[in-house]
């Protein structure tokens, strides 16, 4: 009788570890992938299941508050245009949410990147506006295995050196529509040394990835071309006494002052800078942080150059969309009363046309349930090549870096037709 029970016992124990073995089986074959549905993905980052009657959730993440909201704002309306643009995919619409501020700082970054890792149907961000917020939010971003395509971050840190090697603050599943600053250093530097013939120039930044890189790029790439930089020095953010640092800068005259930082600081240099004795006759020169019309329209703006991405986007055509340049203006204009504030506007109209388009590379439809494999919108951005976009052709490489890295240098006249000034191009950079 005893053995009998002991027996019983044994069956019960190989009964349990059969029955679990079976479920952990059955587990293991309801795992479905975007590769067993005819989708990119291999569902290592996970499946998103948008339920029938629901959305697809997206998110924009700019500047949209504080000195900076003109570079953000642009950025967040071009995101609504896109979607609108696009329409359904496979049956399903798409919801951006309630847009996200990066306040263009690593806090808001940071902030912004939390609300977004929280809720798991968030399947992709546009955004950041600013490096330095893409920084913080980044990290945060990739581990959840979300994509985020930045339209107007530019920092190298946030991508490559462009010779291999990833930057600093490089993470995968980070893509950016907007330029290698890389590029735009050299440009700026070739333009001051060979076309203004300046041969000693000094860089303010204000310690920011964008501001830094970018000042660090013109003056490396001003000294390979034979030039001199007499100073490089950072600033406070919202310093608004300058004359200190003006004053250090201005022992060695130099003949051109780069100063690729934002408001309100770029007010304060651009203001003080023509006063402090040695600088009188320093040419000021500006990027594309300070290149929207709430610092064109200042009277000390004038007579300043300014480096930015070319914005000549002629007859190019959105290929998911069929938009063009002119009928997204149109749109922007007539949704808004007023034209773009900033210059990135298509870059994020392109940006979240990718996005959408990754979407609908990586998802099928199960029942009535959509499912949209992460992993695989990766994979689809990873093998962006030729796209065409509003900013022209767009191409993904190793690190991310997507889009069209032409440069401009444009000469601003007057405040009072700042229109004019954004158009008017004085050199062109193409690598």
């Amino acid at each position: 009788m005893k053995l009998s029970r002991k027996l019983l016992m044994l069956l019960a124990v190989l009964l349990s570890f059969s029955l679990i073995a079976a479920a952990c089986g059955d587990d293991d074959d309801d795992v479905s992938t975007g590769a067993d549905n005819g989708a990119l993905g291999d569902g290592s980052l996970g499946v998103v299941t948008v339920e029938s009657g629901g959305e697809i959730q997206i998110r924009s993440l700019n500047v949209i508050s504080g000195a900076n909201a003109s570079l953000g704002i642009p950025n967040e309306r071009a995101v609504d245009i896109a979607v609108a643009d696009y329409g359904d995919i496979n049956g399903f619409s798409v919801s951006t949410g309630t847009g996200l501020d990066d306040l263009c700082s690593a806090e808001g970054g940071q902030a912004a990147a939390q609300t977004i890792v929280a809720d798991e149907q968030i399947v992709g961000v546009v955004g950041t506006s600013c490096s330095g917020a893409a920084t913080a939010a980044a990290p945060l971003i990739s581990e959840a295995g979300i994509v985020m395509i930045s339209p107007s971050n530019t920092s190298p840190s946030l991508t490559s050196d462009l010779a291999g090697t990833a930057g600093s603050d490089y993470h995968e599943g980070y893509y950016r529509t907007a330029h290698n600053d890389l590029y735009q250093g050299a440009a700026m530097a070739e333009f001051v040394y060979n076309d203004l013939e300046l041969t000693t120039a000094a860089a303010i930044h204000d310690g920011d990835p964008y501001t830094q890189g970018l000042a660090q790029a013109f003056a490396d790439a001003f000294t390979d071309l034979g030039g001199t930089v007499t100073g490089f020095v950072g600033v406070g953010p919202e310093d608004p006494d300058m004359v200190p640092v003006l004053t250090g800068l201005a022992t060695d005259s130099p003949e051109a002052l780069f100063f690729p930082i934002f408001q309100p600081a770029g007010d304060f240099v651009a203001e003080q800078a023509p006063g402090v004795p040695g600088l009188e006759d320093t040419q000021l020169i500006g990027a594309d942080g300070l290149l929207t019309d709430t610092f064109l329209v200042l009277p000390q703006s004038e007579g300043m150059y300014f480096s930015g991405p070319d914005l000549r986007f002629g007859t190019n055509v959105n290929e998911s969309t069929g938009v063009a340049p002119g009928a997204f203006l149109e749109a922007y204009e007539a949704a808004h009363g007023e034209a773009p504030t900033a210059p990135f506007w298509g870059h994020s109209y392109d940006a979240t046309a990718l996005l959408l388009d990754a979407i609908a590379a990586s998802s099928w439809v199960d029942g009535d349930n959509l499912m949209i494999d992460k992993a695989g919108m990766r994979e689809h951005l990873a093998g962006v090549a030729g796209y065409s976009g509003i900013i022209g052709s767009i191409s993904c490489d190793d690190f991310g870096d997507c889009g069209a890295q032409k440069i401009t240098v444009v000469l601003h006249e007057s405040a009072d037709d700042i229109d004019t000034s954004k158009n008017n191009v004085v050199f062109e950079y193409a690598p």
